[in-house]
């Protein structure tokens, strides 16, 4: 027998945002089985900003996204050390 899959819930929490002009995709997510949410925000070049620590509710992990960007301004949030940019993008 194979092992299915686990589904991924993907929040309602998840949204786009224009910040100092940029667009921001805010995705949280988990695993089905999981409690903890997973926050990735892809900035308008399609640049991936994972955080390491997982939230214990999808509107903690929207507020420390939307905290993020604006305290540190879209620019500034784009010049990140750790980011990995999607394939072909």
């Amino acid at each position: 027998m194979e092992d299915e899959e686990p589904n991924l819930v993907t929040s309602g929490k998840s949204q786009s945002v224009v910040i100092d002009g940029f667009r921001f995709d805010i995705e949280i997510y988990r695993l089905e089985a999981d409690d903890f949410w997973t926050l990735e925000v892809v900035d308008y070049e399609g640049t991936s900003h994972v955080w390491d620590d997982q939230f214990k509710s999808d509107k903690e992990a929207r507020n420390a996204a939307l905290e993020a960007i604006e305290s540190e301004g879209a620019i500034a949030f784009m010049r990140g050390d750790n980011v990995v940019p999607f394939p072909g993008s």
